[in-house]
């Protein structure tokens, strides 16, 4: 069974832009798209959560998806917040009363969904004939 690359292993531009600007220039995409369309929002959030997890599996526990998933889930939320803001357009899903309180939210609901990826990443490392890939002290 192949399992990924460690986050922590990889290049410092590739962490940048996986880890950085990749969830800012989707949520960026998802700001807009919740001006056009309240399904269509729901559609890309949806998406966005399974990267979420599948983002946690580059790490080697929980807690480190976790740490990734706060920065990521945080600045998914500022793209949304500052695109729909330049959009100008009405909301189709409501974004609160205060919408910079969703970069709070998603920053939380990132957490949550990079620490399920990494725990579940942590449990396959542990069954047998599963080949790490990263260095000896990080099993």
């Amino acid at each position: 069974m192949h399992t990924p690359t460690l986050f922590r292993d990889r290049s410092r531009t590739f962490q940048v832009i996986v880890g950085g600007v990749v969830p800012l220039l989707f949520g960026a995409v998802v700001g807009i798209v919740v001006g056009v369309t309240s399904g269509g929002y729901w559609a890309l959030a949806a998406l966005a959560a399974l990267g979420g997890v599948l983002a946690g599996l580059e790490h080697r526990d929980g807690w480190g998806g976790a740490d990734r998933g706060l920065v990521g889930g945080a600045l998914f939320g500022l793209g949304v917040v500052v695109a729909h803001a330049i959009a100008g357009t009405h909301a189709k899903v409501s974004l609160g009363s205060f919408p910079p309180f969703v970069i709070v939210i998603d920053a939380i609901v990132g957490m949550l969904l990079g620490a399920l990826g990494g725990r579940l990443a942590r449990s396959l490392r542990r069954r047998p004939g599963v080949a790490l890939h990263s260095t000896p002290d990080s099993g």
